[in-house]
């Protein structure tokens, strides 16, 4: 079978053949039916990138973590599932067996630093293999086709926004920078899952115009040294409860931190690999939190595929065939996708 594999780092992804793998006691075969492309991919490939040793990882590997599809073969042992039957791949790799897997905390798990798409096998490929049924969760009604942003972009989103929700009671205010992928999906959780009155900031006008769509109710154009300003303004001066950054650059994490209230939280999932040189005292919440992206778990991505099979969440994709592959990446990187782009291996 063909697979898009990474074989350098800072280097565009190669088309190369390599063997159908074949599933070994307790391992799963699926049939890839669609992968969702990701930023973080492009960051791999970005020719600036510079990338530390990564414990666990070894090229060359296929790339693709935001997988559904089909069981094509279980291995011998392998059960709770049937061959034909549509799921979706939990996108973080977790063991089942260390302290933060017993405690529901999968996305921390002591071997979360390698896994599908990162540093090993995942699903730009017709097929992909599993280390056994943990990391698959059934579909019901979504299409496999179109469900895999849900592995990654939609369970991330909701996992941050989950951390925020003890913030956000009535009057309360959430601000959402970068509404791409995640961050609309963050815009959707916001307003399901909470009374606060949502604000989403974007470079792309059009991307402002559809988190309107997927309810947020004001927008701010740009991410710039005058987008705290703009944000402390909507909010009177008081700042907000809680804000995500899905950018992570320099001015988004400035801009973003001084938009933060008293006992406010800011949570940082955007890779931009921005740096913020200040004193903490100058922007940190006072008697707040600051996060950083940890992923998502299990119960995320089932509660994410509920709130989808129930009709509530939008995912809105753009398909890509096979061979598109590298034009779906550069549409990517350009910013000029709403929703998620989606690779069907078999088109």
């Amino acid at each position: 079978m063909m697979a898009w594999r990474l074989t350098q780092f800072a280097q565009p992804a190669q088309l190369q053949e390599v063997e159908v793998p074949r599933p070994g006691p307790g391992e799963v075969l699926v049939r890839v039916a669609g992968n969702g492309l990701c930023h973080s991919d492009v960051g791999l490939m970005d020719p600036g990138a510079v990338v530390p040793p990564l414990p666990g990882w070894q090229l060359p590997f296929t790339l693709g973590h935001e997988i559904a599809g089909w069981v094509e073969e279980l291995g011998a042992g392998a059960g709770g599932f049937g061959v034909g039957q549509p799921v979706i791949v939990v996108a973080t790799h977790s063991d089942g067996t260390c302290a933060y897997c017993r405690a529901g905390a999968d996305n921390n798990c002591e071997a979360s630093g390698a896994g599908r798409g990162y540093g090993r096998d995942g699903g730009l490929a017709p097929y992909v293999r599993l280390g056994g049924t943990r990391p698959l969760i059934a579909l019901k009604t979504l299409d496999p086709r179109t469900a895999g942003p849900l592995a990654d972009a939609g369970a991330t989103s909701l996992h941050a926004v989950r951390r925020v929700l003890p913030r956000l009671g009535p009057g309360s205010t959430a601000i959402v920078i970068g509404a791409g992928g995640l961050g609309s999906f963050a815009v959707q959780f916001l307003r399901l899952l909470s009374p606060a009155r949502v604000i989403a900031v974007d470079l792309n006008p059009a991307r402002l115009d559809y988190a309107q769509r997927l309810g947020a109710h004001e927008t701010v154009p740009g991410v710039s040294e005058r987008t705290a300003g703009d944000l402390l303004a909507l909010t009177h001066g008081r700042g907000a409860e809680a804000v995500l950054d899905f950018v992570g650059i320099d001015a988004s994490i400035a801009g973003g931190l001084a938009a933060v209230r008293r006992m406010g939280s800011f949570g940082l999932i955007g890779a931009g690999m921005g740096r913020l040189n200040c004193p903490w005292f100058h922007l940190w919440p006072k008697d707040g939190e600051v996060f950083s992206f940890t992923g998502s778990t299990i119960r995320d991505l089932q509660e994410v595929v509920a709130l989808a099979e129930d009709g509530r969440l939008r995912n809105d994709t753009e398909r890509f065939t096979f061979s598109e592959v590298p034009r779906a990446y550069a549409k990517l990187d350009r910013g000029e996708l709403l929703g998620r782009a989606v690779v069907d291996p078999e088109a």
